[in-house]
């Protein structure tokens, strides 16, 4: 049965989660640029297939798999059934979980349940997650605890959303000043502090900028997946933003490009590859640029609205298709994928 209630409710983050379900939402014009990379098959791989592994480490944490089901949603509870299940999902199968914006629950504390997830996923990877436009509206160093503790989480993620905060009719847009206040977060919060975009990328400009001020990960969250601006479009009603909308339909940075920038900005520092991927395949191509966990996030969402078999399915499906690649090949490990020189641009 699906998790969505049956009708509108104008709750802004359930029909957040309908829009992207039911409206087209993705970029247009733009891809993921994963497209331009290609793997060239190894007919002899020299390893058997059921020998493949894909544990990882993430911030010193081990994972069965280098996967991040995304920050998606909760603040309701519709969605924060949705939450329950994606925790669920990602512990059976060893992914990390990232949360939705958990600002709705440290400003209402009766909306946290929507975010308890660590009773459904004990031993997997958490991101809490909030929006670093807070820090310029009254959040500081103690509301971030909160969304941790609230969270149950291993580390907190400021997400960097200006465009979408433009076409919002919510929207905050003072992003003046910002990075002094993110150095602060990262210098006093107890948990490693990272920073993501939501659909429009992270160059590596920017990247060395928020590394310096002691980022401890960056997801790019690129361009090629889900456009906020097209998402809040629906949502406003001034017919002037909901036309100027369109005119971004095709902004931001492709995710292979940001991975690749963010990588050689700093070749040690953790990296999460978001934005746009559709497969295994793509995860593959993120990882071997650089990545070092691969994101999904709008293509699990209505196998998880679904059911839980049907998000199961579709997590397993990933894991075939980047171990089935691995084989393609001949790559045994994570490590050799990410060192492989099978990966050629187009």
């Amino acid at each position: 049965m699906s998790l969505l209630p049956s009708s509108r409710t104008g709750e802004r983050k359930i029909e957040h989660v309908r829009l992207c379900l039911n409206e087209e939402v993705g970029g247009s014009g733009i891809t993921t640029g994963f497209e331009h990379y290609r793997f060239r098959h190894n007919a002899l791989p020299e390893l058997n297939f059921e020998d493949i592994t894909l544990r990882t480490n993430f911030l010193e944490r081990q994972l069965r798999t280098p996967f991040l089901i995304s920050s998606m949603t909760g603040g309701s509870a519709a969605t924060g059934a949705i939450n329950a299940r994606l925790a669920e999902a990602a512990e059976r199968r060893g992914w990390a979980l990232g949360v939705g914006s958990v600002r709705a629950a440290v400003e209402r504390s009766e909306l946290a349940f929507s975010f308890h997830v660590r009773d459904k996923a004990p031993g997997i990877p958490i991101i809490a997650n909030i929006g670093a436009v807070q820090l310029s509206y009254g959040f500081g160093i103690e509301e971030c605890r909160r969304a941790v503790e609230i969270a149950g989480a291993d580390f907190l993620v400021l997400h960097l959303n200006g465009l979408q905060e433009v076409f919002q009719p919510e929207g905050n847009t003072g992003f003046a000043a910002l990075l002094p206040q993110i150095e602060k977060v990262c210098r006093m919060l107890e948990v490693p502090v990272g920073i993501k975009e939501v659909g429009w990328g992270i160059d590596g400009d920017t990247a060395a900028r928020l590394y310096n001020a002691g980022v401890a990960f960056i997801d790019v969250a690129g361009a090629g997946g889900t456009s906020w601006s097209q998402v809040e479009k629906f949502r406003n009603s001034d017919p002037i933003r909901r036309a100027a909308a369109e005119a971004f339909a095709d902004w931001g940075n492709p995710t292979a490009d940001c991975i690749t920038e963010v990588r050689a900005a700093s070749p040690q520092v953790a990296l999460i590859g978001s934005g746009g991927l559709k497969h295994g395949v793509d995860a593959a191509k993120a990882l071997a640029l650089g990545a070092d966990l691969a994101g999904f996030g709008r293509s699990l969402l209505g196998p998880a609205v679904e059911s839980e078999e049907a998000l199961d399915r579709a997590l397993a499906q990933v894991e075939l298709e980047l171990r089935t690649t691995m084989f393609g090949i001949g790559a045994s490990d994570l490590k050799a994928l990410r060192g492989t020189p099978r990966l050629i641009r187009r």
